[in-house]
């Protein structure tokens, strides 16, 4: 099983997590529209540049296509394009992933490269006995790398490798979470009891309608704290999952409390705040993928 060295990257310690239901693709069997619209999903967290992106079980709302294709198809999504084939092989939910619109995070593209070397996604495809190991990161060949002392790595772990210079290829392991951000499945409620899960913001049409004064506070807390928001499913909002009233959610949401340690949320659901983040929308239905760009546009400006 492909494993992890590190879980995420962060910014300032605080990290930003995008929840989203396994039964997202349920309005539709095609294998073709279902990965098309998760590359879109998969697009608005390269675009806004989140942590992790995480599935949480929504079996009741399945109609075909499950939890184990969205999540297989988004973890590809996340995955650099020279290590896809190492990691996924051939498979059938990824039979259309020739559609997934092109990420580009600056970590693939090697735009963030500086003085001391670009930061790439690797493979460890063979663990010799004498401290080092072959690592895939995309290069001609696999290379042959020294593993740091305080590091231990497996066979098919995913790595993080600094390079140098490429002719000679100059590289070595570092200790730091990989590049990019990290896709897995999750509960939903372990998702917003984490400690580092900052401002949980559950987004739904009964939400409390964002104003530019609210969406400043908003994205303020997210950036001291950290940021969860979640997300519906086509036709099957978070309340219909959560087994809420629709009723209760605006008169209940307020303003998260301003203060240094997050107490127990009393609004529903476990959340700090339940928001309509496209207030009198025009269209009568507004797709998951849409409302992450509406979402995470307010919710992650800065002054």
């Amino acid at each position: 099983m492909l494993q992890s060295h590190g879980e995420t990257r962060t910014r300032d310690g605080m990290t930003t997590s995008v929840l989203v239901p396994s039964s997202i693709a349920r309005e539709t069997t095609d294998k073709r529209t279902a990965t098309l619209k998760l590359g879109y999903v998969a697009r608005a967290a390269a675009v806004f540049g989140i942590d992790r992106l995480w599935v949480f079980p929504d079996s009741d709302g399945e109609t075909g296509l499950d939890g184990g294709f969205v999540e297989t198809v988004l973890r590809y999504a996340a995955t650099p394009p020279y290590l896809r084939k190492e990691v996924f092989g051939t498979r059938d939910e990824l039979e259309y992933a020739g559609v997934l619109p092109p990420l580009r995070l600056s970590s693939w593209t090697g735009s963030e490269s500086s003085g001391s070397g670009s930061i790439r996604q690797g493979v460890v495809t063979q663990v010799g006995s004498d401290g080092r190991v072959r690592v895939n990161c995309g290069l001609q060949h696999p290379i042959s790398l020294h593993v740091p002392s305080q590091m231990t790595v497996a066979e098919g772990e995913r790595v993080t490798i600094r390079v140098s210079s490429r002719r000679p290829v100059r590289a070595k392991l570092v200790d730091q979470p990989l590049p990019g951000f990290v896709v897995d499945r999750v509960d939903l409620r372990d998702a917003l009891d984490r400690p580092d899960a900052g401002l949980r913001v559950a987004t739904s049409r009964h939400g409390t309608p964002i104003t530019a004064s609210l969406a400043a506070e908003m994205a303020t807390r997210g950036v001291e704290d950290g940021l969860t928001v979640a997300f519906g499913a086509p036709g099957r909002g978070l309340p219909e999952m959560l087994g809420l009233d629709p009723s209760d959610l605006a008169a209940d949401s307020t303003s998260p409390p301003v203060s240094e340690t997050r107490p127990d949320s009393d609004t529903p659901g476990g959340f700090d705040a339940w928001l309509n983040t496209i207030p009198d929308q025009g269209s009568e239905v507004v797709r998951t993928e849409e409302a992450m760009f509406a979402s995470l546009a307010h919710l992650t400006l800065t002054e």
